[in-house]
């Protein structure tokens, strides 16, 4: 693998990632923290969809590695909302004056 392709591959977690945070709505990471739970969401949610014999939907193919989007977003949204419930998730209050 290529450094554009590594580096690629690292955008593109990094995006499955934050909108894994913004379907549970919790946020506390940065951009590499996004990446890692891109990451980490595509292991879970490629491990979940062949444990229930589901087809790998809408795969982006970076050089000779493929990287399952709908189901590294599942996986992401899955993880993020378990590390929320582990921390005591509490939403901030806006007051505008």
């Amino acid at each position: 693998m290529t450094i554009l392709g590594f580096l690629l591959l690292l955008l593109v977690a990094g995006i499955c990632g934050a909108i894994g945070q913004a379907i549970v709505g919790y946020s506390r990471a940065g951009l590499f923290g996004s990446i890692a739970i891109g990451f980490v969401g595509a292991l879970i949610g490629v491990w979940l969809a062949r444990a229930l014999g589901l087809p790998e939907w809408f795969t982006v193919r970076i050089g000779n590695e493929s990287f399952p989007i709908i189901w590294s977003i599942a996986g992401s949204a899955l993880f993020v909302a378990v590390l929320s419930l582990l921390s005591g998730f509490r939403r901030r209050r806006v007051y505008y004056a």
